[in-house]
């Protein structure tokens, strides 16, 4: 029986994770304002989960918040996104989380740009990008034990 991205245990997501991704993917973490590689990438594609490769944002969603996070209008599509009630540290907020594995990605807010009105803040360390007509490009980069794996 093939297992289900979004059923890996914690230790196989442990593997294939660096502990800074698997902090703000698996534990809900936030990674620091202005320190993520994707928050200024300006190029033309698409941002995927880091933990699955599920296509998320296009660049083409993508705005200048001033938060020190990627900040999207939209999602590619709605179901590739779920949200969550999120009251943790005593506020209240939508956590956005992907819809194939259960990764967090960061949150959702009401204070974007028309004509949604969405400001999807989301943590570069939880996306990958894909620019147009190439490969992903890792927004936090994967072990190397787990890029070696099945290499030998």
């Amino acid at each position: 029986m093939e297992q289900k991205v979004g059923e890996k245990s914690e230790e196989e997501w442990k593997k294939v994770l660096t502990p800074e991704q698997y902090h703000v993917l698996r534990k809900k973490g936030t990674e620091s304002p202005f320190s993520g590689n994707l928050y200024y990438n300006k190029e033309k594609g698409v941002y995927t989960c880091a933990a699955c490769g599920q296509e998320l944002f296009s660049s083409d969603t993508k705005f200048e918040s001033g938060t020190g996070w990627p900040s999207f209008s939209d999602v590619i599509s709605s179901d590739r996104v779920r949200l969550k009630e999120d009251t943790s540290y005593f506020m209240n907020r939508i956590e956005v989380v992907c819809s194939r594995c259960g990764s967090h990605l960061g949150h959702v807010f009401e204070d974007g740009p028309a004509p949604t009105g969405k400001r999807y803040c989301i943590n570069s360390i939880s996306l990958n990008f894909k620019k147009e007509g190439e490969e992903d490009k890792q927004g936090g980069e994967r072990k190397e034990k787990s890029r070696k794996k099945g290499k030998k």
